[in-house]
């Protein structure tokens, strides 16, 4: 079994990855586009993830991009979750 990080720790990585891409999560949930339980096992996969290490130093160099980086395991929930608030915008 992996070792997983802190749950704050990761849940700010998730809200930040979020803000790079894009991605209003917060928002998304609001809105029914995200459910609670996705949210946590969105969280949960960071916590899991083993690049999280590298995440802070790859977001601390990168303001806005177009989507999360491939060895992120959430990408395809926030690519999913930013077509669905271009949609609705």
């Amino acid at each position: 079994m992996p070792h997983l990080g802190e749950i704050m720790t990761h849940l700010r990585l998730v809200l930040r990855m979020g803000q790079a891409t894009g991605t209003d999560l917060a928002a998304a949930y609001r809105k029914g586009h995200l459910k609670q339980e996705e949210w946590a096992e969105i969280v949960q996969q960071c916590r899991g993830c083993s690049w999280a290490k590298d995440c802070p130093e790859w977001l601390e160099r990168r303001e806005q991009v177009e989507q999360a980086p491939s060895t992120c395991p959430n990408r395809k929930y926030f690519a999913a979750l930013k077509t669905k608030q271009v949609e609705n915008a």
